[in-house]
């Protein structure tokens, strides 16, 4: 059992773990910003560019089947398939706007860092045979040629 816990607390410790851990946390409230772009910007947006239209209370279906019971208001079950093109929709949006957040910031994390320098070339092709050979080398090991500049 003691070594049980000694295992669970250096798995616990490691720094996957722990980076996974905030991973998780940083995306919780990330996905709070998210959603209320989407819910509290885009979407009355996208409601005024449409006219007013409601996507939730469209196309909903009751359902009139012999075998269907009746809810206790007397009312048939409803499909909402207004809800389900809705959260197609949201989901898009909310993606997109993930999308474009995620962009602009690894574009912001490029902005101050030096390109890497291209490392020197440690080969070169021989003017005779055309076999790549070793920067240093003065004569072509497959065809003998002297490589003298």
């Amino acid at each position: 059992m003691k070594n049980f816990f000694k295992e669970f607390k250096e798995f616990i410790s490691k720094g996957n773990v722990m980076s996974m851990a905030v991973g998780i946390i940083i995306g919780g409230a990330f996905t709070a910003i998210i959603n209320a772009i989407v819910a509290d910007f885009l979407t009355p947006l996208l409601s005024v560019i449409l006219g007013g239209f409601d996507m939730t209370s469209a196309w909903c279906v009751q359902i009139k089947l012999p075998w269907v019971k009746l809810a206790e208001d007397g009312s048939y079950p409803t499909m909402k398939f207004g809800d389900i093109v809705q959260a197609i929709i949201t989901f898009l949006i909310t993606a997109f706007v993930l999308f474009l957040i995620i962009k602009a910031f690894n574009k912001m994390t490029t902005i101050g860092k030096k390109k890497e320098e291209e490392a020197a070339p440690t080969t070169k092709i021989c003017p005779h045979c055309k076999s790549e050979i070793n920067i240093e080398a003065t004569k072509c090991p497959f065809c003998t040629s002297d490589l003298s500049e």
